[in-house]
């Protein structure tokens, strides 16, 4: 009975905050966009340009923390060719939105191939160059305990400090947008952009400040990705549809940050079970196909999302360039 707990309760929650992490920012990103009027398909671009900067910068410099700092100011600049594309130009959000998902999964190729040789990859990372996992004080003793012990020794303990900062980003996030005058502002622009203007507060602005928002928490998710997670290297196409998964929970999770954190929880949850379940006999079936375990999660995620959450609103600006010429 022991073990089952361990390792089918205790051990896929562990996996479901690792899954999740990088999740959970891309939503926290995606509502800044969303909420000043954005639409924001490009969180997996984005997510996949921060892995590949934080790991080559880790790989070259040694310090996993310039691989965050390389990372974020790469995302805030391919934010800022988003926002360029649709808030400068007009241009619109969801043709420029894959664009950008097209060009980063082709350039992030090139560049580890010519930069490091090895198809794509970057090296393995190790010592400095990757974040180390943080043990709580007491962790193991407290694996003898019931119940309580395993929760704090194994699913609280002994992750990196990129994951403790994406879920502490949660109520910073839901603090900045609905108690603070930016976060007003933000929101307004994304429901009735022209009463802000009226206003005097400048559309523009406010759009490309929230997608600076969105490269900087991106970046963190594509650091974790790749240097603070159990993967220490890029990988050609890593993020492997994270982005839309973010996407689909942020939709889901009705643009508010702890409902949205709850739908990176499922997929997670159920990626953990289904790495889990590879393998696994069952009966005289034998063992289900691999890649019919590795889709599960992805299917079920959205049926469940979409069964159960009912009517998502979108802020009625989202989508729609602002023009005054419009007005």
């Amino acid at each position: 009975m022991l073990d089952f707990w361990f390792n089918w309760v205790i051990l896929p929650l562990d996996s479901m905050l690792r899954l999740s992490a990088p999740l959970v920012l891309c939503a926290l990103a995606g509502m800044f966009s969303e909420r000043a009027g954005v639409v924001n398909i490009a969180l997996e671009g984005k997510l996949l340009a921060g892995a590949f900067a934080a790991a080559a910068t880790a790989a070259v410099t040694g310090s996993a923390w310039l691989g965050l700092l390389a990372a974020m100011a790469t995302t805030i600049t391919v934010a800022m060719l988003h926002g360029f594309a649709t808030i400068t130009h007009k241009g619109d959000q969801i043709v420029s939105g894959m664009a950008i998902n097209i060009l980063v999964a082709g350039i992030t190729v090139i560049l580890g191939r010519f930069w490091f040789g090895q198809g794509g990859q970057t090296p393995n990372l190790q010592g400095d160059a990757r974040f180390q996992s943080i043990d709580f004080v007491g962790a193991e003793a407290a694996m003898d305990l019931p119940v309580m012990g395993p929760v704090y020794g194994e699913i609280l303990s002994g992750h990196s400090i990129i994951l403790y900062m994406a879920f502490l980003m949660v109520p910073i996030s839901y603090f900045i947008l609905f108690k603070t005058r930016f976060g007003l502002r933000i929101r307004a622009v994304g429901e009735n952009p022209s009463a802000v203007d009226t206003a005097g507060i400048s559309v523009v602005k406010k759009r490309y400040q929230a997608l600076i928002v969105c490269g900087i928490l991106t970046g963190i998710a594509g650091t974790y990705l790749s240097t603070g997670g159990s993967t220490a290297q890029f990988v050609p196409n890593m993020s492997a549809g994270k982005g839309y998964i973010a996407l689909a929970a942020l939709i889901f999770g009705k643009w508010r940050p702890v409902q949205a954190m709850m739908g990176c929880f499922l997929f997670g949850l159920l990626e953990a079970y289904a790495i889990r379940l590879q393998g696994v006999e069952i009966g005289s079936f034998g063992s289900i196909p691999v890649q019919f375990i590795e889709m599960v999660p992805y299917v079920l995620t959205v049926v469940l999302l979409a069964g159960f959450i009912g009517r998502a609103n979108p802020p009625k600006a989202v989508g729609v360039p602002y023009s005054k010429e419009r007005e």
